[in-house]
């Protein structure tokens, strides 16, 4: 898997985190650094660790599932696709008016947007990436977005937030599909 593909992947994947940054700043009065830190450091981290979680688990189911693997991968990648532009596009997406700097509420919201990257790192072990730099890539750029998207919300509001989401699920079903091919093809 090249580099562009992984950065493509922690683009897509960090589109909900940024969606949630940019709520998370309209919601804070004051802003400051430390806010816009904190709330990239929760989601940063979470985005970097879930990947690692998935892949390990996929490492260890891989001897069972070898001759299918590249069409879990291909469900995978385009069910999360699906699933983030569905949720980008639904009438009555509820907005959370909780606190977004309490520790407790950053803590349910990165488990919530980085579910999707546990799928991803199960589908990068089923295909034998090595884990480390592909979450070290999904978790830097998490964090830059989400950090970014606290000051966006801050300053203008929900102008990007939908269409962000949807970006990010057409270039997961992309490459969902890209693997299937490839490996149809090999064969």
């Amino acid at each position: 898997m090249s580099v562009i593909e992984i950065v493509l992947i922690a683009l897509a994947l960090s589109a909900d985190a940024f969606a949630v940054s940019v709520t998370s700043g309209i919601a804070i009065k004051k802003m400051k650094i430390r806010h816009a830190m904190l709330i990239a450091a929760f989601f940063g981290g979470f985005q970097a660790l879930m990947p690692v979680i998935g892949w390990a688990g996929g490492r260890w189911a891989q001897k069972y599932i070898e001759s299918f693997d590249h069409w879990i991968a291909f469900v995978l990648l385009c069910f999360v696709g699906g699933k983030m532009i569905y949720e980008s596009v639904k009438m009555d997406k509820e907005e959370n008016e909780s606190d977004p700097l309490n520790v407790y509420v950053l803590f349910i919201l990165a488990i919530a947007t980085s579910i999707d990257a546990l799928a991803v790192g199960l589908s990068l072990a089923f295909i034998k990436v090595f884990i480390i730099v592909p979450a070290l890539i999904i978790g830097c750029i998490t964090f830059a977005l989400s950090f970014a998207g606290t000051y966006i919300g801050n300053f203008f509001g929900h102008l990007f937030e939908k269409k962000i989401e949807i970006a990010g699920g057409v270039i997961l079903i992309g490459i969902g599909c890209k693997i299937l091919i490839e490996h149809l093809l090999a064969k």
